[in-house]
């Protein structure tokens, strides 16, 4: 273990922490100075009183688009919207944090040429939005603090960089549509999700199917895994459960997995269709 490494990781995780509680306080002190209530500035800027309380407290990530318009309404004279590059940079500096269990896979990640994800539980983190992620993590049990929530976070956020690198890595997602339906978070988050996964679906690198609740036959109630294949490497599995992992490089273990997925695809509903079923669920919210 490289005890010099872990001790920077953790300064560059504390340094964020500490640049988003000064930039929570300021916003609190231009808000009272405004005259206005938490729930009134979040109503003008189009966002929740919770958003607002989290944000002056520190617990959550200032946005760009955040830090501009609040800057405008409180007649800030560009203190808030001077932050954005230091928020920027502090995110990227917080290499942060993944739980010990899963830096193994994190690490292959990265490098990885091809990533093939069947989520049976909960969304793929590489696709989850701030607000999703952040949901998650706030009410796993046993809880973690707050600190630790916003590591995982930035984390998180951070791992999505390759969905949008040059080259991509071939990705493809199989989701259980009961996932989709599940609210985490709230209505609102759970309305930015779907859109976000449509986004992410519009990709030339992904392509992302669902599984429709209503068959009567799966070819795999195993519960969900990812084959991924480092690049120079071979394709390797990766299971999760409970707080702990396992990476799969026995060559016919990582076969059976292969077939296993490529039956979950051949049964899931095509890229077309799914985006359909997902435009649908939106519209019933």
């Amino acid at each position: 273990m490289d005890l010099t490494g872990q001790a920077d990781d953790n300064d560059e995780a504390e340094d964020a922490a500490d640049l988003f509680r000064v930039v929570g306080r300021q916003l609190r002190l231009l808000r009272e100075r405004a005259g206005l209530t938490q729930k009134e500035l979040g109503e003008r800027l189009g966002y929740s009183e919770e958003l607002i309380r989290s944000l002056e407290r520190g617990r959550r990530t200032p946005q760009a688009e955040f830090l501009d318009a609040a800057d405008e309404l409180l007649g800030a004279g560009g203190l808030l919207r001077a932050a954005t590059e230091d928020v920027a940079r502090a995110k990227a500096r917080a290499r942060v944090k993944h739980p010990a269990w899963f830096r193994d896979y994190a690490k292959l990640e990265q490098d990885a040429v091809e990533i093939h994800d069947y989520s049976s539980l909960a969304l793929p983190g590489l696709l989850q939005t701030e607000a999703h992620a952040r949901a998650v993590f706030t009410s796993r049990q046993p809880l973690l603090s707050d600190d630790i929530v916003e590591q995982r976070v930035l984390a998180r956020l951070e791992r999505q960089k390759i969905l949008t690198q040059w080259p991509p890595p071939l990705t493809t997602f199989t989701i259980e549509e009961s996932v989709l339906r599940r609210p985490t978070g709230g209505e609102d988050v759970h309305h930015h999700q779907l859109r976000q996964l449509l986004k992410f679906a519009a990709l030339r690198s992904v392509e992302l199917q669902v599984m429709p609740t209503q068959l009567e036959q799966h070819p795999s109630l195993g519960g969900p895994f990812i084959l991924l294949t480092p690049k120079g490497r071979q394709q390797v599995g990766y299971l999760e459960i409970q707080n702990t992992s396992k990476l799969v490089t026995d060559p016919e273990e990582v076969r059976i997995l292969a077939a296993r997925y490529g039956s979950i695809r051949g049964q899931a509903l095509n890229p077309r269709e799914s985006a359909t079923l997902i435009e649908k669920i939106l519209g019933e919210l």
